[in-house]
């Protein structure tokens, strides 16, 4: 993956959005009253039919209808996400232009693609989380996470683990775990989670590290074995199978959803959209979704992702340069 490329397109979107910067310093007063008063948009920095999309439409929908005025989507792509969250970043910051938050937004910085982070915004919301799962082939010698990481502590570098793209979130779940075990794993990245699964289902590699949605119907067919789940609960996908943390390895990586506005956003503001952001989380539409997609319903307040995000920037702010100066 070319970082210094996207950063460099990272940049360039940037200096378009300019003039959004500029008035982005917008006054309690003068964005507080009546809120909303006119639409609202949220920028999803993935492409339209991405899970991350269908997510945030469920959300625009039942947002729409707990607030009163309109709320439409727009896809801004590029640069691993960070064309979208630079966007949303120097937006006015009045509340009504606000970003679908995944993972990856307190991962960026440290892959060098991006100055963007969390800490630019202010969450309203989180409602979903999807674990990573150490998946193996079905005859595979190892019926335990405990065995397979004694095979890899035993053969240094033989265990190749597949991924959904170097610097990926699957890529850093993997990395964790192999830094709480002290073993060393090849990594293997891919573009996506389907052509790693091929590549398991070749016996090309020794295992895979995604979500557990994306190996169910191999593990259904008998084809793998889901060795553990990285995440900070059981999976609802394959819920007979044990967390790290149960297995005695302090690791959690997984994948989650939010929404934020931009940081200066007031916080009558935010509260108004953090407020009606728990309605929408409770709505049977979107736990639906949710479930049908295979991810978990893990909804959190803004105040409570402000500080789960924070953790997490620091976390990976550690662990990406090591993952990308070594083979771990």
């Amino acid at each position: 993956m070319n970082f210094n490329f996207m950063k460099k397109a990272v940049k360039a979107a940037a200096a378009g959005l300019a003039c959004a910067a500029l008035v982005g310093a917008v006054s309690s007063a003068e964005a507080a009253p009546n809120f909303p008063r006119k639409q609202i948009q949220i920028v999803v920095p993935y492409a339209p039919g991405d899970a991350s999309d269908v997510v945030a439409r469920i959300y625009g929908k039942e947002l729409e209808g707990v607030l009163g005025k309109p709320v439409i989507i727009v896809n801004r792509t590029g640069a691993s996400g960070a064309i979208g969250l630079e966007s949303v970043k120097n937006a006015r910051a009045d509340g009504y232009t606000m970003a679908y938050m995944p993972v990856e937004s307190t991962m960026l910085k440290a892959l060098g693609i991006a100055d963007v982070s969390s800490d630019d915004f202010k969450f309203v919301c989180r409602v979903m989380t999807i674990p990573a799962a150490i998946t193996v082939s079905a005859d595979a010698p190892w019926n335990t996470l405990d065995e397979f990481l004694t095979y890899a502590k035993e053969n240094p570098g033989k265990v190749l683990i597949g991924n959904s793209g170097s610097g990926s979130i699957w890529h850093v779940a993997a990395a964790s775990l192999a830094k709480a075990a002290g073993v060393e794993f090849t990594h293997v990245p891919f573009d996506g989670a389907a052509p790693a699964i091929a590549g398991l289902l070749g016996k090309n590699i020794t295992a895979v590290a995604v979500s557990p949605a994306e190996v169910k119907a191999n593990v259904d067919a008998g084809q793998f074995k889901v060795l553990a789940v990285i995440g900070d609960g059981h999976s609802s996908v394959v819920p007979d199978v044990k967390t790290t943390k149960e297995l005695g390895y302090d690791v959690t990586a997984m994948g989650w959803g939010g929404f934020a506005v931009p940081k200066d956003t007031p916080a009558d503001v935010v509260k108004i959209l953090s407020d009606a952001s728990m309605k929408v989380a409770q709505s049977e539409t979107l736990q639906n979704l949710l479930k049908e997609r295979g991810f978990e319903y893990a909804p959190l307040t803004g105040e409570e992702m402000d500080a789960f995000a924070k953790d997490q920037l620091t976390q990976y702010s550690e662990l990406i340069p090591q993952l990308l100066g070594s083979k771990q």
